[in-house]
């Protein structure tokens, strides 16, 4: 289906993120941080992702400024974020505002999926 890159410095959510997107049919790769994600992106090797899952409130680097800078370099890469200060991610320093989605943790691992899902077959 897609290739999703999953930045969660969360081990345990990482984990079932990482499970139910799979199991969905995705290709996930997860990275621990920020920093991490964006290396994965500027990598490159495996291709362009079609989605960034991204937690907001990470160490190093947060998913408001990953999803910045991942954008920059590949404009067609969609992203949504996960997390439990949805106000953050609908504040002025989210230049997607508009197109980036925000889901609420907590959350069920079914309406993630179905999010997913969602936003990947939007134009």
């Amino acid at each position: 289906m897609a290739k999703i890159l999953l930045a969660e410095d969360d081990t345990s959510m990482r984990g079932f993120l990482t499970t139910a997107l799979a199991k969905a049919g995705h290709e996930v790769e997860a990275r621990t941080d920020g920093l991490d994600a964006l290396a994965a992106i500027k990598d490159g090797k495996d291709g362009d992702f079609d989605l960034l899952l991204a937690d907001i409130v990470m160490p190093g680097m947060d998913g408001i400024e990953l999803a910045q800078k991942a954008t920059d370099l590949h404009p067609s890469i969609k992203v949504m974020f996960i997390t439990g200060f949805a106000a953050v991610a609908m504040g002025a320093r989210n230049p997607q505002r508009t197109q980036a989605r925000v889901l609420s943790k907590p959350f069920h691992l079914k309406d993630l999926v179905d999010q997913v899902n969602q936003l990947l077959k939007a134009a």
